[in-house]
């Protein structure tokens, strides 16, 4: 049972984690709690020395270890155990995340700690059952192509579901052979941190993860910049994600798998199930206090169901608990920072301003710390950012359309292709407007990831390059080269 802690009470992992041991640094950047706004110390900044080292520390290990060139079975081995380490002191990690971040300490053990495993447990498996290929050739040659891991793989994580984001970018590229630096947010690194420990603890060689803590200017640029990583992973804001291919750019080249940010359309015919959309649409944008790439925040609905839709997201969008998140009893996240709770406050009070209906929230919640209702919109002007931009905040915009043609011009969005959620009863129709909306996901009378690891995740657009999750994750840590040989 999870239960309340004190914050203050914690031995909170510092420093940065490299070669299997904490590395003391001068703290320099002011971390504060988003449940209550109070100071709790200061994070360090690697520079481009202490990434260096990580680099290196990385390059020693596969090279004593043999990780990435022996028995495959071995790296399953090993993985599984981390994920039974992982699920087995969950009780500490949920502690560890929900000190600092938005995610509340009793949606952590059977929620983000589990499926963590288990998508350890997923590209575990895949260590030993993917590789190299004979190729047909004439008789008198033998083609193949062999699978390699690329060495050292940089990658960064971001603070809105720190464990989670970690597992996505460290199980495939160990899995595939490589060691990792990671760059975990500068504001929530506390459970990657121990994620790391973890991994020694499990047999995975010291060195093959590493985890540096700093900012994107500093730090950041170190890891996607290094000549001594191979490849980048990223998972942000769209415009980090241009800054990261603009640095790779200037240093060289590398591929690089970027989820970046989205603007997801939520699609509501008029013969779909109410109450099944209003559900899986209200806990969509509460989820997190809507602080995700794939929250659906642009809510789509045929005219003559609108007014019923909106009654029933009212009464669900109402029900939230907001409290610290070290307190078991709370279920509603608060915002990260004040910095985004003002961005956030702005661009729903300019659309008021502009002529928008409010129907539910549009005002900071009279709670200690950083929290904002659950908003939902009417009548925004289309070129208002309420519509056009990610808000990462819990704020719906409801849009009536008149048909399904100009329901799937509303949903296309110039920058973003994320994700997108269809309600229907009409399977047809659900198929059809599956194909013609430009997402790299889409879901069918739901809305949201399930615990089916296979499925990749990855947008169109803006929305990133490449893909997390899925069979695509774990090739996408390995490089592939061409051999023929004659006979």
């Amino acid at each position: 049972m999870t239960r309340s802690f004190d914050p203050d009470t914690l031995d909170l992992p510092r420093g940065h984690f490299i070669a299997g041991e904490h590395v003391a640094d001068r703290g320099r950047l002011a971390m504060h709690r988003p449940s209550d706004g109070a100071a709790f110390g200061e994070s360090p900044v690697a520079d481009a020395d202490m990434v260096d080292r990580a680099v290196a520390a990385g390059r020693a290990a596969l090279a004593a270890s043999g990780w990435g060139c022996g028995v495959p079975r071995d790296r399953t081995r090993a993985l599984l155990k981390w994920a039974d380490l992982i699920e087995a002191e969950a009780e500490t990690l949920a502690r560890f995340e929900a000190a600092c971040s938005t995610r509340p300490v009793v949606q952590l053990p059977a929620g983000d700690i589990a499926v963590t495993a288990e998508q350890i447990r997923f590209f575990a498996e895949m260590a030993d059952k993917e590789g190299s290929d004979l190729v047909p050739t004439r008789d008198a040659s033998l083609g193949m192509t062999v699978d390699e891991p690329y060495g050292v793989v940089g990658a960064i994580t971001p603070w809105n579901f720190p464990l989670s984001m970690a597992g996505w970018k460290l199980a495939p590229a160990l899995a595939a052979g490589n060691a990792v630096v990671l760059k975990p947010s500068e504001m929530t690194p506390f459970s990657t941190l121990y994620m790391a420990e973890l991994s020694v603890r499990a047999g995975i060689p010291a060195g093959l993860v590493n985890v540096v803590l700093g900012d994107g200017p500093v730090t950041g640029n170190a890891i996607t910049g290094h000549p001594g990583i191979g490849k980048v992973s990223f998972t942000g804001s769209t415009g980090a994600g241009q800054a990261i291919m603009g640095n790779i750019a200037r240093n060289g080249v590398k591929p690089m798998t970027l989820e970046l940010g989205g603007k997801s359309p939520q699609i509501v015919f008029a013969d779909a199930d109410l109450d099944l959309a209003a559900d899986c649409i209200a806990r969509s944008i509460t989820f997190n206090a809507g602080q995700a790439c794939v929250a659906g925040s642009r809510v789509l609905v045929a005219a003559e169901i609108a007014e019923a839709l909106a009654e029933r997201l009212i009464v669900r969008m109402a029900d939230h608990r907001p409290g610290t998140t070290w307190d078991a009893e709370t279920q509603y996240s608060p915002i990260i920072s004040e910095r985004q709770i003002a961005r956030i406050d702005g661009i729903v009070q300019a659309a008021v301003a502009q002529g928008a209906e409010v129907l539910a929230g549009a005002a900071r919640l009279d709670h200690p710390g950083w929290f904002y209702a659950p908003t939902l919109l009417a009548g925004v002007a289309p070129d208002s950012p309420a519509v056009t931009e990610e808000i990462f905040g819990p704020v719906l915009t409801l849009e009536p359309f008149a048909d399904e043609e100009q329901a799937v011009a509303m949903a296309d969005h110039p920058t973003y292709g994320l994700c997108a959620g269809i309600f229907t009863r009409d399977l047809s129709r659900a198929l059809r407007v599956m194909r013609r909306i430009e997402a790299g996901t889409v879901w069918i009378n739901r809305y949201g990831r399930s615990r089916d690891h296979i499925l990749p995740t990855g947008g169109y657009k803006s929305s990133g390059i490449g893909k997390d999750l899925g069979r695509a994750a774990y090739h996408a840590n390995r490089r592939q080269k061409s051999v023929l040989i004659d006979l």
